[in-house]
Formats: structure tokens, C-alpha cells, sequence
């Protein structure tokens, strides 16, 4: 009889180890150090981890696989010479509790904000919202009114107000001429402000005094900005929306938990750290 050719071998054998391959759950033991089991769920948490190095994400399967088993080789080897105690204790019961909740979160947020949501949520940011002025200014900021007085006169002098800036101003804006951008009333504190809204394009401000020190302004222009549309944001208000439902979902949970807290607990036990050390 003729003994059956290699590649009829693999094809009649191929289909088993496929389906065994398959057949691998969480569970599956990968290796065992003093018979402490390592799973395949923990290889595929571990995975996820690395995933967020690039370094990591750039091995092949089999090399990663290789380096995070004997990774988790040695954790379980040195974790077995652990000694347990209560600050052991109470740390793994926060752990447990963190990655449960994460799990609790994660399906909430497995739904995407339907249209409907996101449109709802847009309307209630900005369906009544109305023009809003926005300013481009200039300022030098120093510590003194003496000081603001000198380089306004120097300023009514023709100086130059962007090389005054970088020569005096103490502001995070000096280096870059004094200016400030784009922004609205609503952004400064409001002697900065209101002296701003009062000022005409070019013009520049007497000394105004706030909690940072006395200011010198240029307005260099004004808009009105609008309202944006819902395209220009809708990933913000999808995320918005996502927030607001993680939010609302935690507040129904602790509502409807049974809490009870214990009195008489003296806060400043918590500075104990030796009553970790116990067994």
C-alpha cells in the first residue's frame, strides 16, 4: 500500500487544528509557574496594554507573545514571594473595583450618540445663542501705574508699540509684541474688558489697572462670531453627549446603592500607613 503523500496529510489535518485554534477561550492556560496557571485572557489584556507603545505595537505577534509570557513568567515567579498584608489587601480590592467600573463604563459608551442626540444637545447649546464680539488686542502689562504712564507717552510719542512691548512688558505676551489674539469679553478679567469694549479700532488705552498690573491696550480689530454649525462640531457634541451619559449613568448606580457610612471614624487615621503592615 502506498503511504499518503505530505500534502495529503496537511489537508486532512488541517481543519483540526484549525477548529482547535478556535476552540482557545480566555481560560485557556498558556504556562504555569508552581502550578500558579497564566492565562490566555491575561496575554490578551497584557497585549492591549502594550498597544499603546509604538515600540511594542511595531513586534510581530510571535515575538510579543514570547517576551510578554516570560514577562508574566517572572511577575508570578516574584508575586509568589509576595507577602500579603492589609495595604496588599486594600490595594487589590481597588484595583478590582477600578477595572470593574471601567468594564461598567465601557458599556455605556459602546453606543454611539444617535443623530437625534447629538442634534438635541447642539439645539441646547446654541439654538438661542446670539453673535458674540470677539477682539484682536495688543497690551503691555508692567507693575506699576508710573511705569503705564511712561510708555503711553511714549506710545502718543510714535513709538513703536510691538518693540515697546518686548522691551517691557512683563506679561507671557512680551516676547510676541504684546499680542493677545482673538477673544471674547468673557476671557479677561473686567477692567481688561470693559476697557476693550470701549476702545476704537487702533486706539490705544490709558493705563488700566487689574489684579495682574497696569496695562497699556492697542484694539487692533473686532468681529462677531457666530454661532457654529453642527457639522463644524459635531464631534465635540458627540463626546459631550457620551460624557453626559457615563455622568448621569454613575449618578443612577450611586443612587440607587445602599450606603451607609460609618461615624466616628477619626480622619486622621489615614495617616496610619503601619496599620498596612498588618497580616
Amino acid at each position: 500500500m502506498l503511504k499518503p503523500s505530505i500534502l495529503a496529510v496537511l489537508l486532512a489535518t488541517a481543519l483540526p487544528f484549525t477548529a482547535l485554534a478556535q476552540d482557545k477561550g480566555a481560560d485557556t492556560v498558556v504556562a504555569t509557574v508552581n502550578d500558579k496557571p497564566i492565562t490566555l485572557g491575561e496575554m490578551i489584556v497584557m497585549k492591549q496594554a502594550a498597544s499603546q507603545d509604538p515600540q511594542m505595537a511595531e513586534l510581530s505577534d510571535p515575538a510579543l507573545y514570547e517576551m510578554m509570557l516570560d514577562q508574566l513568567i517572572q511577575q508570578t515567579a516574584v508575586a509568589a514571594a509576595g507577602k500579603e498584608n492589609a495595604g496588599v489587601r486594600a490595594q487589590l480590592e481597588i484595583q478590582r473595583r477600578n477595572t470593574l467600573a471601567a468594564a461598567a463604563i465601557t458599556e455605556v459608551t459602546k453606543a454611539q450618540p444617535t443623530d437625534e442626540e447629538i442634534q438635541a444637545a447642539y439645539d441646547k447649546l446654541f439654538a438661542e445663542a446670539k453673535p458674540t464680539t470677539e477682539y484682536s488686542a495688543a497690551h503691555i502689562l508692567v507693575d506699576s501705574e508710573e511705569k503705564a504712564k511712561e510708555i503711553k507717552g511714549q506710545l502718543d510719542g510714535g513709538a513703536d508699540f510691538g518693540t515697546v512691548a518686548e522691551q517691557n512688558s512683563t506679561g507671557p505676551s512680551g516676547p510676541n509684541k504684546g499680542d493677545l489674539g482673538w477673544f471674547s469679553a468673557d476671557q479677561m478679567v473686567k477692567p481688561f474688558a470693559d476697557a476693550v469694549a470701549a476702545m476704537e479700532k487702533g486706539q490705544i488705552s490709558d493705563p488700566v489697572q487689574t489684579e495682574f498690573g497696569w496695562h497699556v491696550i492697542k484694539l487692533n480689530d473686532t468681529r462677531m462670531r457666530e454661532a457654529p454649525k453642527l457639522d463644524e462640531v459635531r464631534d465635540e457634541i458627540a463626546q459631550m453627549v457620551l460624557r453626559d451619559k457615563v455622568q448621569a449613568e454613575i449618578q443612577r448606580l450611586t443612587g440607587a446603592a445602599t450606603v451607609e457610612k460609618v461615624e466616628g471614624i477619626d480622619p486622621a487615621l489615614m495617616n496610619k500607613t503601619e496599620l498596612l503592615e498588618t497580616e
